[in-house]
């Protein structure tokens, strides 16, 4: 008997999974325990560190409150102004000691008003060298009052130590001296805010050669220097949390507070520390009850692994004896299960799948030729009853023909009613074609989606006409369904054999072709003939190649940009879109844009440029660039009810200011559809959006209309800027535009300039933003931001406008 441990057993490695898994998930927990508690200790300290400054910074605050009150209350004392006015300094002298003990403050000055000193409390003789070198600083702050004042946090750095320092004049009521009362920040002073503030506190100043000094801390003065070394080489650079610093071989977590100095004078850091290691202190019996933890899964899985294996693989065996039985066609041996459990399910299911092979084969076959949802036949099945009818045709010399239909606007039913109407809707489609249109011997298909195709027996092209007129007619009906009505359309493609085709395939293809061509011209029914081949072949290559290239990534995001006229500012830029094909290289959007826009596909290109749109102003904003981004929509892009709800859910994902996406729309696309036009238009401006114009001046819609719609810009026509330096009536136009626009309250923007003389020209007309190849051609989006950075807006004062054209402004 092999031994439980061979490598080839199943149990070994039953047990040896149990094993490994249970060492990988304890390692990878350690790990990812480890790494929570170093972040909730940093997320701690940096907490610690926020509170500890609020507390330091508080605490200086009210140290200059109270000498600030100290000060005012001494200089508004009536006998302390007649010892001042009188000069009787030991008087002076007494009050300034007795405020000085009051107030908490180390030194205390009284100078007159040319700042000469005349009494202070740092000895018996008023002409101190501390006292003296303490007037440059009384100056100062006399200086500042009078130009504000200072900050109640404000160090004064005297002899190399830091100092809060208060000044405050005596008037009568003309200004007559100045008091001023210090408070020396020495070690005691910090460990007493320490205390308050639960963080140790060092002092710091730049000396000239550029290093730190340390002028005071709460720790061991022996630790100062490698506190000033320390901070100038950190272990890392500074987060939310802080910065690690590393002092006599402990590590710290550094948060530097700047302490503003009066005018001349550096500021003063004070350096806020809590030590990473005490922070994690709490934490040790934490890692050694899970150290203890893993140890006894270890052994738990061990012994728990080899009973579990010996209860799987021994019936297993039986099992697999069973299943080399159903491997040479034994169904006839009952696959019996001697256990119960999952096992036992499984030897259940090899006994269920024994009896139900007959019975799934016969259903895939059904399945293979049928449509589930209609119980039409599909596609393959089509093809076959397309096959022998053209055989038929061949040896009876009876023709045949294939009439395949497309619905119009499926896919936004299914969008705003939802899938299961939509399949509902497919069933009552079918139903309605089948008892209303087609005779008994016509064979009825769905082949994908809302593609429908008929085969009409014994019937040329021509008389397969009058049955896509019947269908057409159905068509014309509405379907109603739970209070839903629905406006059905469709195109419709004819195909006959043997004119058309004598394989199933080409007539399928040259059906499709037709039924192409009927929903581009929007003509209902459409017979195949030769003509048809070039552009419907071309088109639905590129429909295919307009897929794949959203699918894959080859679609790029140009942008080109707008400009203030009068300021010179960049405003944002109109996004369009490119197609980087992997043969025919860079696709310019006249070659692709006006077929997606026949065929439907604008919306998908409509909602991969607003995705594109909403990550780039997202990523503009974080660096600090709030740019207008314009998005062109189309005549579809405006039909659809949905487009508001599609743009909110991309706004909220990239949290993308709304007033920062411009909606551009032509005049045609308006006024394709008025009034469905203007609910989503004033959905859409309802939201923030911005909405305009496009191509202002190209359509024939009616001012009366235009002037009700929410827009907030016009866009001149680049065929009247470009050509309006050499045509007077292009000018006239371009002015007249702007006016309309202003007294509508709307802001006005020219495209198509290429020249100086444009520019200087549009400004004097009070023309607000252009763009154009003067300005910068369409640049891919990675290259805008470096761009706006590096632009210098043109000088046009050499430029002299025509006698003709300088009276316009």
């Amino acid at each position: 008997m092999p031994s439980f441990f061979s490598t080839h057993q199943l149990q070994t490695r039953i047990v040896s999974l149990y094993l490994g898994l249970f060492l990988i998930v304890v390692t990878v927990g350690s790990w990812v325990i480890n790494w929570d508690i170093n972040r909730s200790a940093r997320v701690t300290i940096g907490a610690e560190l926020t509170t500890g400054e609020r507390v330091f910074l508080r605490l200086l605050g009210q140290n200059s409150i109270n000498l600030t009150q100290a000060a005012r209350i001494l200089s508004a004392d009536q006998s302390f102004r007649a010892a001042v006015t009188n000069g009787e300094q030991a008087a002076m002298q007494a009050m300034l000691a007795n405020s000085s003990q009051a107030s908490g403050a180390t030194l205390a000055i009284i100078t007159d008003e040319q700042f000469q000193l005349k009494a202070s409390t740092s000895s018996s003789t008023n002409s101190t060298p501390k006292a003296l070198r303490m007037l440059a600083a009384v100056q100062r702050h006399a200086r500042q009052a009078g130009d504000g004042g200072a900050q109640q946090t404000q160090i004064e750095i005297m002899d190399g130590e830091p100092y809060q320092l208060v000044t405050v004049p005596v008037r009568t009521p003309q200004t007559v001296a100045w008091v001023a009362l210090a408070m020396t920040l020495d070690r005691h002073v910090l460990q007493d805010m320490s205390h308050v503030s639960g963080v140790e506190v060092a002092l710091l100043l730049r000396q000239t050669d550029g290093d730190w000094r340390v002028a005071t801390a709460t720790m061991d003065p022996a630790t100062w220097p490698a506190v000033a070394t320390s901070w100038e080489r950190p272990l890392n650079a500074g987060d939310i949390h802080g910065t690690t610093i590393r002092i006599a071989n402990t590590d710290y977590s550094a948060r530097p507070v700047s302490l503003q100095g009066t005018a001349g004078q550096a500021p003063t850091t004070a350096l806020l520390m809590r030590s990473v290691s005490q922070a994690l202190v709490p934490y040790d019996g934490l890692k050694y009850t899970l150290l203890m933890l893993a140890a006894a899964g270890v052994v738990i899985f061990l012994l728990g692994g080899m009973v579990t294996a010996r209860l799987i693989t021994n019936p297993l065996r039986l099992l697999s004896a069973s299943a080399r039985r159903l491997e040479r066609g034994d169904y006839g041996a009952e696959v019996r299960a001697s256990i119960k459990g999952e096992i036992g399910e499984l030897a259940q299911s090899f006994e269920t799948m024994r009896k139900a092979i007959q019975t799934r084969e016969g259903e895939i076959r059904r399945l293979a030729y049928q449509d589930a949802l209609t119980d039409l036949p599909n596609r393959e099945q089509f093809r076959h009853d397309l096959r022998q009818a053209i055989g038929k045709a061949s040896s009876d010399g009876t023709p045949c023909s294939v009439v395949l239909l497309d619905m119009d606007r499926f896919k936004h039913v299914n969008d705003v009613l939802g899938h299961r109407f939509g399949d509902r809707l497919l069933r009552a489609v079918a139903e309605r074609l089948r008892h209303d249109a087609l005779n008994e011997r016509d064979i009825l298909a769905r082949l994908s989606g809302d593609e429908f195709a008929i085969l009409l027996h014994a019937t040329n092209a021509k008389a397969a006409y009058p049955v896509a007129q019947r269908i057409m007619a159905a068509f014309e009906r509405p379907i109603t369904l739970d209070d839903h009505t629905v406006d059905l359309g469709a195109g419709i493609g004819v195909a006959s054999s043997p004119e058309h085709g004598v394989d199933a395939d080409t007539l399928l293809s040259r059906a499709e072709v037709a039924m192409y061509a009927a929903k581009q011209q929007q003509s209902g029914t459409v017979t195949y003939h030769p003509g048809l081949d070039s552009t419907s072949e071309e088109s639905l290559t590129m429909l295919s190649e307009l897929r794949s290239a959203v699918d894959h990534n080859q679609l790029r995001l140009y942008l080109q940009p707008k400009i203030n006229l009068r300021s010179g500012q960049v405003l944002g830029a109109e996004a369009l879109v490119r197609w980087q094909h992997p043969t025919r290289g860079l696709v310019p959007p006249m070659h692709f844009i006006p077929f997606a826009e026949q065929t439907g596909f604008v919306r998908v290109l409509t909602m991969w440029m607003i995705e594109q749109v909403a990550q780039m102003s997202h990523a503009l904003t974080a660096q600090g660039l709030r740019m207008k981004l314009a998005v062109n929509l189309s005549t579809r892009d405006l039909m659809d009810q949905d487009l508001p709800n599609k743009l909110d859910k991309v706004l909220t994902r990239y949290a993308v200011d709304p007033s920062l996406l411009v909606l551009e729309i032509t005049e045609s696309a308006i006024m394709d559809d008025p009034q469905r036009a203007l609910q989503t238009l004033n959905r859409l401006h309802t939201m923030g959006l911005k909405l305009s114009i496009d191509d202002f001046g190209t359509g024939y819609s009616s001012l009366a209309y235009l002037k009700r719609l929410p827009v907030d810009e016009l866009k001149i026509d680049k065929s009247f800027v470009m050509n309006m330096e050499s045509d007077l009536q292009d000018a006239k136009i371009v002015h007249s535009t702007i006016d309309l626009a202003h007294n509508l309250g709307l802001s006005v923007v020219a495209e198509g300039i290429e020249s100086a003389m444009s520019w200087k020209l549009l400004d004097q007309l009070s023309c607000d933003e252009a763009q154009g190849f003067f300005i910068a051609k369409p640049m891919p989006s990675a290259q805008f931001a470096a761009w706006v950075q590096q632009w210098t807006p043109p000088d046009t004062t050499h430029e002299h406008l025509a006698t003709e054209f300088a009276g316009m402004g």
